[in-house]
């Protein structure tokens, strides 16, 4: 064989005599990840706020911190946020919900629990990701505040100018 063939040949001609080529591995369908209480759990951030979420076959109840949705996100904006995850799916009332919520504000708290709620989602039911991927709702939104710069009065204001 000169080398021009070499260059140009297929797996067979390399192959001994009588060998087969391997199978491709076949792709196993993903299993639930579950603790042994039968919970899934993951972390969910947005800006400075982090919760940690645990989600398990239940109602559909959804504390935080130990209160009621309800009570700690009394705004109806927060309370529907923290619920899409479970509208995309169509799993609404199917899941109790336990997280806890520590830094940020309310708004900041609620995209974390989301985004918890949506990452446990999707390890309690591998065959949600993909709506939820779609949805964004798995992807940490890494928008945060921007640090004070000196000589000025916030991060981008500067102080009134004045002539006198």
């Amino acid at each position: 064989m000169s080398q021009t063939q070499e260059a140009g040949g297929t797996l067979a001609d390399v192959m001994p005599k009588g060998a087969e080529p391997a199978p491709a591995p076949k792709a196993e369908p993903a299993k639930p990840r579950l603790d042994g209480l039968g919970r899934s759990y993951a972390t969910g951030k947005r800006k400075d706020a982090v919760a940690r979420v645990w989600v398990k076959a239940g109602t559909g109840k959804i504390s935080v911190n130990g209160r009621d949705v309800a009570v700690y996100f009394a705004r109806p904006v927060l309370r529907m946020m923290i619920n899409q995850p479970f509208g995309v799916t169509n799993r609404r009332d199917q899941y109790d919900v336990i997280c806890t919520v520590t830094g940020g504000g309310l708004s900041g708290q609620a995209g974390a629990v989301r985004h918890g709620i949506s990452k446990a989602l999707s390890l309690f039911e591998p065959g949600l990701r993909p709506v939820l991927k779609k949805g964004g709702f798995l992807t940490r939104d890494a928008r945060t505040v921007e640090r004070k710069k000196y000589g000025r009065a916030k991060a981008r204001r500067r102080f009134q100018f004045s002539k006198r």
